[in-house]
Parts: structure tokens; C-alpha cells; sequence
């Protein structure tokens, strides 16, 4: 049972598999994101256990929060070094209008793969699909106004 005292939230918290710090300079300037915290590996008051990150990784992102609007996301490089996999999901944005919408799309769109053109459908006057270059989806809507 849900209650008005629930205070459950769900953030997406991403693993880059060591290209995080790339993918939020990425969302930084494509999305506005502002960094909350970045923690690399070789800072953590706690290093993980011997061999539980690839050699090199001292340097790479243990941990990762950064707010896209009123969104916190979490991110890493994780533990493996091998090709990050984002399949089954993508990140929903909504923006106020049809500029924004062409906006975040064009930037996301930048060496990643169109899914869906940006287009009028039922439900929005601008909606597309999107998985920017390091694999993430993104669908891209502009919100229908009640005029």
C-alpha cells in the first residue's frame, strides 16, 4: 500500500564501464547536467578489494550523481572494462517546447544513432528517439500543452 508517506524514489544510475566521466562532460553540454559529486576510484575512503577493478581504473569513476532538471542520475565506470551495455531502457526527457525538443535531440543525436525522427504524434507535437554514443536511450518529447 502507497502512502502520502512514501518517500520511494527510483534513479537510474548508470555504468559507463570506463567512459563515465566522458559521458557526463557529454551531458553537461548537451543536456545541462550539473554535477553533484564525482568520486574516483583511488579517493574512496574504502578502496574496493584487490582485483575487483580492471588495472588502470584508479583514475576512472567509483561514483557519480548529477541532476538533469528536477532528475538525479548516478553513474560509474563500474567494475569491467568491457563495452557498456544499455538495452531494455531508455531515459525519457520532456522539455517545454518544440526548440528545446530540436535542441537536446541534435546534441544527443551527436555520434550516437537516430531511432525515431523527431516528429508530431498523437500524444506530443514533438517526440523522438534516440542512442547517443555510448549507448544510452533517450526519447526525446515535448510536453502537449492544455491551451
Amino acid at each position: 500500500m502507497t502512502t502520502s508517506k512514501d518517500n520511494r524514489i527510483i534513479q537510474p544510475y548508470l555504468f559507463f564501464n570506463g567512459s563515465c566521466e566522458e559521458a557526463v562532460f557529454f551531458y553537461q553540454k548537451a543536456l545541462g547536467a550539473e554535477v553533484e559529486m564525482m568520486m574516483r576510484f583511488k579517493d574512496s575512503p574504502e578502496p574496493p578489494p584487490p582485483g575487483m577493478v580492471p588495472p588502470g581504473f584508479e583514475d576512472k569513476i567509483m561514483h557519480c550523481s548529477f541532476h538533469i532538471g528536477a532528475t538525479t542520475l548516478m553513474a560509474s565506470d563500474g567494475c569491467s572494462a568491457d563495452k557498456a551495455s544499455f538495452e531494455g531502457f531508455s531515459l525519457s526527457l520532456s522539455v517545454p517546447n518544440e526548440a528545446e525538443a530540436d535542441r537536446v535531440f541534435a546534441a544527443l543525436s551527436d555520434g550516437g544513432q537516430v531511432r525515431m525522427p523527431l516528429g508530431k504524434t498523437s500524444w506530443s507535437p514533438r517526440f523522438g528517439m534516440v542512442q547517443d554514443k555510448f549507448g544510452v536511450g533517450w526519447m526525446v518529447s515535448v510536453l502537449p500543452t492544455n491551451a
